[in-house]
């Protein structure tokens, strides 16, 4: 689908989240640092579990708004919603005013918007484009995220740090701007349906929907192999979900500041907080460019060697990079890291689409992002954790998690294999 062909929503979309993205990406890796200065590690990761909590709750909703609010309606109230959240943000951090509690509360709104805002923006994308070219038109997005994932942590180790009330100052007149883009520019696209017609804000529709909800996600008590998914995948999880909490503060507290040479007479200088950003960058950088070639490699093997390959090299990751302060093993531990996520990136959704009866299949699809949430949700626990037990400690542990997960994956894939067989059988 060429790009003149686009809807204009998309065209539109496309350059201002862009914008938006690049904007976020240059804090977002940074506010675990943030937190742990202004709080201490343990109290940081308590309010991290409580915001990502709620972020969780909230995201049950999304997809109920985009469908009965309309999508345009879900993004317009969303992006005012995040423009008036860095007014806070911003104030906070001002040179005349400073708050750590307000940042708190700017920031996990900020999120809250974000689960009402993506839903309705990922809907957008299914009305407006045929079915032969969504998968194209997805990857070009999900392409140009991972592209500000690369570029905004390097610019936010200067920004954020250095000059954070005006970065924070530009980020709230862009999103300003962003508002504006989407209440002039973006049409409406939800299809007209009678269920629209009813009441969807009546407090009665709002309990019947979040019952249904928690009805669906009761599949995975049901099928005994995606329980097991879902509970090696939140295991997993524990590991990826530490790039911007526990693998931030440690850089940022225990990497002191070294020296790299390159080709003899080229030396760059790094601290702590400068090799996050170079780390995290890297790992976006991985995931743009490989995503395509190492997908297509990794569908050549079985679903259950993937899956367990990529969970053994999420542990020895985390285990190597919680016992060196090198920034070269550290580096080789983030492309580790990378490679792991890369393994299972593109064979997830096709395995969870093998086990969904076609009648269950949207159910199955939103109950595998309980891996996700309930990941996201457990994860800051890890950073009280080095308080507790140590950095050291706390990576090791991480890292045996994650190799529980692919026990769990092994476990989960005899039997699927199994039940393959069984069928294969029958017929």
């Amino acid at each position: 689908m060429k790009w003149r062909d686009w809807d204009i929503n998309l065209k539109v979309r496309l350059i201002g989240e862009g914008v938006f993205n690049l904007l976020f990406w240059m804090f977002f890796p940074f506010m675990a640092i943030y937190f742990s200065d202004h709080f201490g590690q343990e109290s940081a990761g308590l309010l991290l579990i409580l915001s990502q909590l709620f972020g969780t709750v909230i995201g049950l909703f999304g997809g109920y708004c985009a469908d009965h609010f309309g999508r345009k309606r879900m993004m317009v109230f969303s992006g005012a919603g995040q423009a008036v959240c860095f007014i806070f943000f911003t104030v906070a951090n001002s040179p005349w005013f400073v708050s750590p509690w307000l940042t708190f509360i700017s920031f996990s709104l900020l999120g809250l918007f974000g689960q009402l805002y993506w839903p309705a923006s990922s809907a957008m994308i299914a009305d407006v484009v045929p079915e032969k070219h969504r998968a194209g038109v997805f990857a070009i997005f999900y392409t140009s995220i991972n592209v500000t994932v690369v570029i905004g942590p390097l610019l936010g180790g200067i920004f954020f740090f250095n000059y954070r009330f005006l970065f924070l100052t530009v980020c709230t007149v862009a999103s300003f701007i962003l508002l504006w883009v989407l209440q002039r520019w973006i049409h409406e696209t939800v299809p007209v349906s009678a269920d629209r017609n009813s009441k969807p804000d009546s407090a009665g529709n709002w309990r019947a929907y979040l019952k249904q909800q928690l009805g669906d996600y009761g599949v995975i008590f049901r099928d005994r192999i995606f329980l097991l998914y879902i509970l090696a995948g939140v295991l997993v999880a524990q590991t990826f979900m530490q790039l911007d909490l526990l693998i931030a503060v440690y850089t940022t507290n225990q990497v002191p500041h070294q020296l790299l040479t390159f080709f003899r007479d080229f030396t760059v200088s790094l601290d702590g907080k400068n090799l996050f950003s170079v780390m995290v960058s890297l790992n976006g950088l991985c995931v743009a460019l490989f995503t395509v070639i190492v997908t297509k490699w990794m569908t050549k093997f079985r679903e259950g060697n993937v899956f367990m390959g990529s969970a053994l090299c999420y542990g020895a990751a985390m285990i190597l990079m919680g016992s060196t302060v090198n920034i070269w093993f550290l580096l080789f531990g983030i492309v580790m890291f990378s490679w792991a996520e890369l393994m299972t990136v593109g064979v997830q959704d096709s395995f969870v689409a093998k086990l969904a009866p076609e009648d269950l299949r949207g159910q199955y699809f939103a109950a595998s992002g309980l891996r996700f949430s309930l990941g996201r949700t457990i994860a800051p626990i890890a950073i009280p954790m080095t308080v507790w037990l140590g950095y050291s400690w706390t990576f090791t542990i991480l890292g045996l998690v994650a190799i529980m997960g692919m026990g769990l994956y092994g476990l989960l894939f005899s039997i699927f294999y199994r039940r393959q067989s069984f069928v294969a059988l029958k017929s």
